[in-house]
């Protein structure tokens, strides 16, 4: 879910970057026709040709308005985005703590692009298992956004939504609805009932409902949100395979089988068409048919899909990105069902590896892998390893609670 508010709020950056500029520049080396070109670089899926672009324009912006500037904020904020797709999660925070600084300074404690950078380090905040920062900052750019454009405002939406999924991946989900409802409102009222933004909504709050055992409330609203974006795109967007993928996973969940697979390959061929063989959204729709496959026990058939999409996010994020790691793991957790322990051991190693790497030794990410890991060394006969990385997730768990 972070992965599409952060690439809205990335376009967001690069058009104001834009709208502030000279309206002769067009230049290629001029920084803000190459923050255009990296932000189309970044929405096709590729951050990491677009981030050393951004970077030059960045260092240049900085020399030609000086490095208090409310564009270098926008820049920083943007940078951020980009180092944050790309898993450099530290870089992303200094970057966005330099931004907000700026544009505090600049223009004000209380000024809409304030809550902007402040909601992009929420959403880094709460990738990376920080709830409690993350919540803050959700909420003060909430209360920013009401002030500076009015309590149903789009912006308004957007923001309400980022702390409802907050509130429901930290299980609070009495506390996601009414968000969610909310966002849902908003957009119906400032859009119309049948606008995309507002399908967006419907699929957000039926992933709520679905997650939460509400399979009758949740079907409606992923049916409702497929026609909106059939209606407004035609049957081939990537809005329409949001919806068809989503469907496909509340049909599973109510064990209609037969209609889940067609489902999840035409999601799959629409987003391939739409985006190529190698984008990040291919990838996901890739991992959950992955998923379903081995739930299914069709392990032969899900073992040729995760390992594409571990192939697709090493090339895409680097190596040590935190999206590799989930798919490493997902990988040991199939050949572990397999009775194949020995292949299982250094992909779960290095797991664990890339996210302590990314998080901190004592970060909640890691529970869930050590636990994975734990168990293959049981399999293993390695009981006394295998207890202490369970006793090591133990503590790391009490430690956060």
């Amino acid at each position: 879910m972070p992965e599409r508010p952060i690439l809205r709020l990335a376009a967001c950056v690069a058009a104001m970057m834009i709208a502030a500029a000279p309206a002769a520049a067009q230049n290629a080396s001029d920084p803000v026709v190459m923050m255009s070109r990296a932000a189309e670089l970044s929405q096709s899926g590729k951050a990491a040709e677009a981030l050393p672009i951004a970077q030059q324009a960045l260092a240049l912006l900085e020399k030609q308005r000086g490095p208090d500037h409310p564009d270098v904020g926008s820049a920083l904020t943007y940078v951020g985005l980009l180092n944050q797709q790309l898993g450099r999660t530290k870089e992303a925070e200094a970057l966005y703590l330099r931004a907000l600084a700026i544009r505090q300074k600049a223009l004000g404690a209380d000024h809409a692009d304030v809550a902007v950078t402040a909601e992009n380090l929420a959403i880094l905040y709460r990738a990376t298992g920080r709830r409690d920062e993350a919540e803050l900052l959700f909420k003060r750019a909430l209360a920013i956004n009401e002030k500076a454009h009015g309590a149903d405002h789009p912006a308004v939406a957007a923001t309400a939504g980022g702390l409802a999924a907050l509130y429901q991946e930290a299980g609070r989900q009495r506390d996601a609805e009414p968000l969610y409802q909310r966002a849902l409102a908003i957009r119906e009222k400032a859009y119309g009932p049948g606008h995309p933004h507002v399908a967006i909504t419907l699929v957000t709050l039926g992933e709520l409902y679905r997650t939460t055992g509400r399979l009758t409330e949740a079907e409606p609203l992923f049916k409702r949100a497929q026609t909106i974006s059939e209606k407004a795109f035609g049957p081939d967007h990537p809005d329409v395979a949001t919806a068809l993928q989503e469907l496909a996973m509340t049909y599973w969940v109510q064990n209609r089988i037969d209609e889940v697979e067609p489902l999840f390959q035409r999601s799959l061929a629409i987003r391939e068409k739409a985006f190529g063989q190698d984008h990040p959204a291919v990838a996901q729709t890739l991992n959950t048919i992955a998923a379903f496959y081995r739930d299914q026990g069709r392990h032969s058939d899900s073992e040729p899909y995760f390992k594409r999409v571990l192939a697709m996010y090493e090339k895409a994020l680097g190596p040590d990105h935190p999206g590799v790691a989930t798919s490493l793991n997902n990988l040991a957790v199939l050949y572990q069902e397999m009775g194949r322990p020995v292949d299982a051991e250094p992909l779960a190693k290095r797991a664990l590896a890339i996210r302590e790497k990314s998080f901190g030794p004592n970060n909640p990410q890691l529970i869930n892998t050590m636990h994975n890991l734990a168990e293959l060394y049981r399999t293993l006969g390695r009981d006394a390893e295998a207890d202490a990385l369970a006793k090591r997730a133990e503590a790391i768990k009490q430690k956060n609670r």
